[in-house]
C-alpha cells in the first residue's frame, strides 16, 4: 500500500485520537510539564494501550452494528440506563466546548491583541457551527483530517526548546511517582482528559456514519452492514495511528513546557494560552525563537480547537439521538436531522455563553474532569460487556489480551475516580 493510499484509508480513528488533544487537554499537559518537569512523561507511553483498546472496542461496535453506542446500550439494557450517562456527557461536553472556545480566542489574541476576546469567541463558534451544518460530510471529514496536521506544531516547539535528550528518553520509559496530593491530582487529570467518554460515542457513531456513506446501510441505526475482516483490520490500524499520533503530541507538549517553563522556575500554568505566552521570553536558542515558539504553540491550540469542538458537540448530538431515536448523522442535511443539528448548535451557543458569564474556565474544566471520570467508569464497564456479547458482535468479540487491557482500564479509571473525589473534596 502506498503512503497516499494509507493516509486516505485513515478516518474516524485518526480524527478521534487527535481530537483527544483539545485545548483543555493541552492545558493539562502543559501544567504537568511545568509543575513536574519530565516527571510525568512516562504516562504518555503507558496510557497508549489502554486508550487504543477502549477506542478499538467502541469503533468495532459501531462498525459491526451500524449503530451508535447509545443505541446499542439502550437496546441491550434500557433508556433508564443510557439517559443518565448521556445527561452527564452533555454537561461535561458543553463545559469543554466553552473552555476550548475561550482557549482558542485567547490564543488568537496573542497574535492579534488589537481584536477583543469576545469577537474571536463569537467568530470561532459561528464558524464551527456553520461549517458542521453547511459543508457536505465527505468534504468536512477531509477538513478534520487536515486539521490534525496543526498538532505537528507542538513537535516543532519541542525541537525548538530542546533539552537533554538522554534524560528525556529515560523519563519517557522509566515511571516516576511522587506520593503527594499534587502528583495524584495531575495523574488523575491526565487519565480523565485522555480516556474521555465523548470519544467513545464519537468513534462508534463515526464508524456507523462511514457505513452510511458507503451505502451499506441507509442511515445510522437502520440495519447491520456486512463487514469484512479486512475492514475490521483497517479500522484497528486507523485507531492505533490516531491514538499514537495524539500521544506523540502529548509527549511533545510535556517536553516543551518542562524544558522552557519548569526549568526556569515557572510551575503554575492556568491555561494553554498562558503556556504559549510564557514561552516567548524563555527560549533563546536562536533570534526570535521565543516569539516563534509562542506563535506556533498558539496556532496549535486554534487548530486543535477547530478539530475537537465539532467532535465534542457532535458526540453529544449522537448520544442524545441514540437515546431518543432521532434521525442523525453528519451525512444528513439539516432538514433531515433537525434535532441532531439543533443539539450541536445549542451546545456551541451555551459553550460560547460561558465566556461571557465570567466563569473561570479552569474551574469549569475541573468539574468537567470530575464528570468525565464518573461517566467513563460505567461506560467502560458496559462497553466491555457489550464487546463480549456474541449476540451483538457474533465471532468478533474481544480476544484475551483485549479483555485483560480493557478490564485493567476499568479498574484504573475506577480508582482514579475515587482519588478524584478525595482530591476535590467531593
Amino acid at each position: 500500500m502506498s503512503i497516499k493510499s494509507f493516509l486516505k484509508s485513515l478516518g474516524p480513528g485518526l480524527i478521534t485520537g487527535t481530537a483527544d488533544d483539545d485545548p483543555s487537554s493541552i492545558a493539562t499537559f502543559a501544567q504537568a510539564g511545568a509543575k513536574f518537569g519530565l516527571g510525568m512523561l512516562w504516562t504518555v507511553i503507558y496510557l497508549i494501550p489502554l486508550i487504543i483498546v477502549i477506542q478499538e472496542i467502541c469503533a468495532r461496535i459501531g462498525l459491526l452494528t451500524g449503530s451508535g453506542l447509545g443505541t446499542i446500550i439502550k437496546k441491550k439494557y434500557s433508556r433508564k440506563i443510557v439517559l443518565p450517562l448521556i445527561s452527564l456527557l452533555l454537561v461535561a461536553n458543553t463545559i469543554n466546548v466553552g473552555a476550548d472556545i475561550g482557549a482558542m480566542a485567547a490564543s488568537a489574541s496573542l497574535m492579534f491583541p488589537q481584536i477583543s476576546l469576545n469577537i474571536f469567541s463569537i467568530f470561532f463558534t459561528a464558524f464551527i457551527i456553520i461549517a458542521i451544518i453547511m459543508i457536505p460530510y465527505k468534504r468536512y471529514i477531509k477538513i478534520l483530517k487536515y486539521l490534525t496536521l496543526s498538532l505537528l506544531t507542538y513537535i516543532v516547539t519541542a525541537l525548538i526548546v530542546g533539552g537533554n535528550w538522554y534524560q528525556i528518553l529515560i523519563a519517557t520509559i522509566v515511571p516516576h511517582v511522587e506520593f503527594t496530593a499534587d502528583f495524584a491530582t495531575m495523574l488523575v487529570a491526565i487519565l480523565g482528559t485522555t480516556i474521555s467518554p465523548y470519544l467513545f460515542f464519537w468513534q462508534a457513531s463515526e464508524e456507523a456514519e462511514e457505513e452510511v456513506v458507503h451505502h451499506k446501510i441507509k442511515e445510522i441505526g437502520k440495519g447491520k452492514p456486512k463487514v469484512s475482516k479486512k475492514e475490521i483490520k483497517s479500522m484497528g490500524t486507523d485507531t492505533m495511528v490516531g491514538i499514537g499520533f495524539a500521544h506523540l503530541i502529548t509527549w511533545a507538549i510535556i517536553v516543551t513546557t518542562a524544558g522552557s517553563l519548569h526549568d526556569n522556575g515557572i510551575t503554575e500554568i492556568q491555561s494553554a494560552e498562558q503556556a504559549a505566552k510564557s514561552l516567548e521570553p524563555l527560549v533563546q536558542s536562536f533570534p526570535n525563537s521565543g516569539e516563534i515558539a509562542k506563535s506556533i504553540f498558539a496556532i496549535g491550540i486554534i487548530g486543535t480547537g477547530l478539530l475537537s469542538i465539532p467532535v465534542l458537540a457532535t458526540s453529544t448530538a449522537y448520544g442524545l439521538s441514540d437515546t431518543f431515536g432521532w434521525k442523525q448523522g453528519l451525512s444528513q442535511k439539516f432538514g433531515q436531522a433537525k434535532a441532531f443539528y439543533l443539539v450541536i448548535i445549542i451546545c456551541g451557543i451555551i459553550g460560547l455563553g460561558m465566556n461571557f458569564l465570567g466563569i473561570n474556565p479552569i474551574t469549569a474544566l475541573i468539574y468537567a474532569s470530575v464528570i468525565n471520570g464518573v461517566v467513563s467508569v460505567p461506560i467502560i464497564f458496559v462497553v466491555m460487556k457489550l464487546s463480549n456479547d456474541k449476540e451483538i458482535l457474533k465471532e468478533n468479540t474481544n480476544g484475551r489480551l483485549t479483555n485483560i487491557i480493557g478490564w485493567t482500564t476499568f479498574v484504573i479509571m475506577s480508582i482514579s475516580t475515587i482519588i478524584m473525589f478525595i482530591t476535590f473534596g467531593i
